[in-house]
């Protein structure tokens, strides 16, 4: 669930004790969160962070958002926290467990660079420890935290690579000292291939970057070598893949089942089937499956999470 999401719950639970009318007992006060606790999601999503611009910048609801570049203009700056990472683990050795936040930042142009911070609850504030550039249009396929530690296996541009389509994988590693998060030598993990997405079972979160999937029926997709093959919600599928450069897939005749469903169900089945015969590129996108698909001029996204 995304920050904004979990304030507009809140605000319409808020509606709802007040449309109970005035004699409605009141209920009891929220507790603090516990002194050692690691932030959440929705304190992270209005925290300060330094270490991005000149200045400290403040977000809202997750997302932070400057003046135009030019009176009038629509170009701004922005910075906004990415919510389906939430990794937490002790960054500073204090023995108190701090949360990492990841954050897009935007400045009008075609780059998008992400930032980790590191959060730490200090009393009742919650507070940036440190700041860290990863890089422009690079992919997060895993994170750990560990021996105070920041790893991040990841794809990004390497030798010849074009900015839009980084084709090379690493793990790239950060410390927290006095403040400072300083990165460690990287390790170069070698070419982007369809084995990284191979020999998993990937669960369908959306089917577009606005429109979710439903949770039940599950829909998947599992790649085996260049076998495909899943559950389409209704009827089982396969097909073949087949992609010679790093992030490029090309999705072969799909054959299908042909059980019916109810209506609503099939309303989900057939667009992901067509899409998914149109998939052109595959990426990573905090720790989840991306499969890029473009057809008759239109073009989207659908994007997967790692099955329980």
């Amino acid at each position: 669930m995304n920050v904004s999401a979990m304030s507009a719950g809140r605000l319409l639970g808020l509606v709802a004790a007040f449309a109970l009318g005035s004699l409605a007992a009141p209920t009891a006060a929220v507790s603090d969160p516990p002194a050692d606790s690691a932030p959440s999601l929705t304190e992270l999503g209005s925290a300060t962070y330094r270490g991005i611009y000149k200045y400290p910048v403040t977000l809202t609801d997750g997302l932070w958002e400057g003046e135009p570049f030019v009176a009038g203009g629509a170009s701004r700056p922005s910075v906004q926290l990415l919510t389906d990472l939430h990794p937490i683990g002790d960054m500073n050795g204090d023995g108190r467990p701090e949360a990492l936040a990841f954050l897009s930042e935007s400045s009008g142009g075609s780059g998008t660079r992400l930032y980790l911070a590191v959060v730490s609850r200090q009393g009742r504030k919650v507070v940036n420890l440190g700041t860290a550039l990863v890089g422009d249009r690079v992919q997060v396929r895993a994170v750990r935290v560990r021996d105070r530690r920041i790893e991040l296996d990841v794809v990004q541009a390497g030798p010849g690579d074009a900015a839009c389509c980084p084709g090379e994988k690493a793990t790239r590693r950060w410390v927290l000292e006095k403040r400072v998060l300083s990165e460690m030598p990287a390790e170069s993990t070698g070419r982007l291939s369809l084995a990284d997405i191979a020999g998993t079972e990937w669960v369908l979160a959306k089917l577009a970057w606005t429109e979710a999937a439903p949770a039940e029926p599950r829909v998947t997709f599992r790649l085996d070598g260049d076998k495909i093959a899943g559950t389409a919600g209704c009827n089982r599928y396969t097909a073949t893949a087949t992609g010679s450069a790093a992030g490029e897939i090309s999705v072969g005749p799909i054959a299908a089942t042909r059980k019916m469903c109810p209506p609503g169900i099939m309303a989900v089945e057939t667009p992901y089937l067509q899409r998914l015969g149109a998939v052109t590129r595959y990426q990573f996108h905090s720790g989840q499956l991306l499969l890029a698909w473009e057809k008759d001029g239109a073009r989207g996204e659908l994007l997967f999470v790692p099955a329980p």
